[in-house]
């Protein structure tokens, strides 16, 4: 049944998934799109919007395909798997804290666990920056690589709107700044110019 299929999808990608956010995006693209739960350029579309609202990335994410999802068995359904989806993302999260919150004092300065940690950042940033390499493919080279995608105006627009959003991060701008810059940005562009979403 879909809804236990929710629950344990994300439950997976939950438990799976170190460093949470962002991290988790290579594991939700694949196990989505395998599922055919979602399009790929469907996704992406609502990967924007999910870092533009309130609330955790992964959660927003869960909540939203489960409600698509389980809508197919009414508005009770589209609820009942967004809390499917959503339950199984956050689970796995919520029992591994509990755990660590008992037991880090007595491991804190455990060689073996200390060095679990120096591991898994490069691991963490890694995961990351292939989230970014897909997201940027899939929107910016949707059929490969083309030379002529450095012409279109959505890469200078997008390309634009990135630089300057670097250099307010980097001025320590706050984040909710910079989002709804960007995102008036963006629409006010996409309307002048008409270009595709």
């Amino acid at each position: 049944m879909i809804f236990l299929k929710l629950f344990l999808t994300f439950f997976e990608i939950g438990l799976f998934t170190i460093g949470g956010g962002y991290a988790m995006l290579p594991l939700i693209q694949e196990e989505v799109i395998k599922n055919g739960w979602i399009a790929e350029a469907e996704l992406i579309n609502f990967i924007a919007v999910s870092e533009s609202t309130p609330g955790p990335f992964a959660i927003n994410i869960a909540t939203y395909i489960g409600s698509i999802m389980g809508s197919e068995f009414g508005i009770s359904g589209g609820i009942f798997g967004a809390f499917c989806a959503t339950l199984g993302v956050v689970l796995p999260s919520f029992i591994i804290i509990l755990i660590v919150a008992k037991t880090y004092e007595k491991f804190k300065k455990n060689k073996i666990i200390a060095g679990a940690m120096s591991g898994l950042k490069p691991a963490v940033i890694g995961l990351i920056a292939a989230a970014i390499i897909n997201v940027a493919h899939t929107v910016f080279f949707p059929s490969g690589f083309s030379v002529a995608t450095f012409t279109t105006p959505t890469f200078w627009v997008s390309a634009v709107i990135f630089a300057i959003m670097t250099v307010l991060a980097l001025k320590k701008v706050n984040p909710i700044i910079i989002i709804s810059i960007s995102a008036v940005l963006g629409i006010t562009v996409g309307y002048a110019l008409k270009l595709p979403i």
